[in-house]
């Protein structure tokens, strides 16, 4: 029986976002004024007040959606929670991962809030806006999405990029390719094939300059062990060598984020809950289609802190 802590991706932002945790703790807003500092801008006002256009831009969203999951961390901690003593394992939802790692302490909070700027520009410059696209194939196996893709790629670059599980397969590529495919998948016999609208093809082949910017802003930060070993998207296992896990989240950028099967390992070693750390409940939600035997429990809210502390350390 063992706890796990993941952290949630993009997506899950939304304005108002921790304004209930600055108010309340001073932990909060030591955080997200750092986070301010680090990135020379009044992110936190953003996050609080919108507007959600401003939000929602790649290079905003990364990191305000990680300044939330490590001010609720904060919190916990000085609260008497001791990750390395109360957690097993870390693991997050692509850009997640960055947050899941600070949490662990991999990189400070000032690196990691840089490294998700860098990251969310470079994802966001490496195609130009209408050249990529994104779907999310519901109903189909994994092969058969494979397949699909496979033939689409006529067209173009197409792949999946996350399966999230409860048979949600989210594919990207170029923009010709993805539209095949997603007609294809509905041919196939898919529940439903829907574009998403995004502003990149994130977690495609077509992401390798972001992926060139993101080996080196990493190679300039010190990366030091996890206090618990992190579930990485692109292997769905533990791994603590820092060397590795940098080469991982370089690897993240172009690779499927492999959700469903992060969610089933969990499950067959022994994890029993999932601590969901941050805005939203997503991730939450994925568990419960994922594998039944697995909880989801969301801490974004001062009530799910102290929930969560009298269950963890009582």
């Amino acid at each position: 029986m063992s706890v796990a802590f993941t952290f949630p991706g993009q997506g899950s932002q939304a304005v108002g976002m921790g304004k209930d945790l600055a108010e309340a703790f001073p932990e909060a807003r030591a955080v997200f004024a750092e986070v301010d500092d680090a990135l020379g801008q009044k992110l936190s006002a953003v996050m609080f007040e919108g507007p959600e256009e401003t939000l929602t831009l790649t290079a905003n969203a990364q990191p305000a959606l990680m300044a939330v999951s490590i001010a609720v961390m904060r919190v916990l901690e000085a609260r008497g929670l001791t990750l390395k003593d109360k957690v097993s394992y870390v693991a997050g939802h692509s850009l997640g991962e960055y947050s899941a790692l600070c949490a662990a302490g991999t990189f400070s909070l000032a690196d990691t809030a840089r490294l998700l700027r860098i990251r969310g520009n470079a994802m966001q410059s490496a195609v130009p806006v209408g050249e990529g696209a994104m779907a999310a194939i519901i109903g189909l196996e994994q092969a058969d999405v494979e397949a699909i893709c496979k033939e689409a790629s006529a067209g173009g670059s197409c792949q999946i990029a996350n399966d999230n599980g409860g048979g949600q397969l989210v594919i990207s590529g170029s923009r010709p390719a993805v539209e095949i495919a997603a007609r294809l998948a509905t041919d196939k016999g898919a529940k439903r094939a829907l574009m998403l609208a995004v502003s990149a093809p994130f977690h495609s082949a077509l992401m390798a300059p972001a992926a060139d910017a993101m080996r080196e802003a990493l190679a300039a930060v010190e990366a030091k062990a996890p206090v618990v070993p992190l579930i990485a998207n692109v292997g769905a296992a533990p791994v603590s060598d820092p060397q590795e896990i940098v080469r991982l989240l370089v690897e993240q950028v172009t690779g499927q984020v492999r959700w469903r099967e992060t969610v089933e390992w969990f499950g067959a070693n022994g994890v029993t809950t999932l601590y969901e750390v941050g805005s939203g409940k997503v991730l939450t939600g994925l568990a419960r289609r994922i594998d039944k035997a697995v909880t989801g429990i969301a801490i974004n809210t001062p009530a799910d802190i102290d929930n969560a502390l009298a269950t963890l350390i009582g």
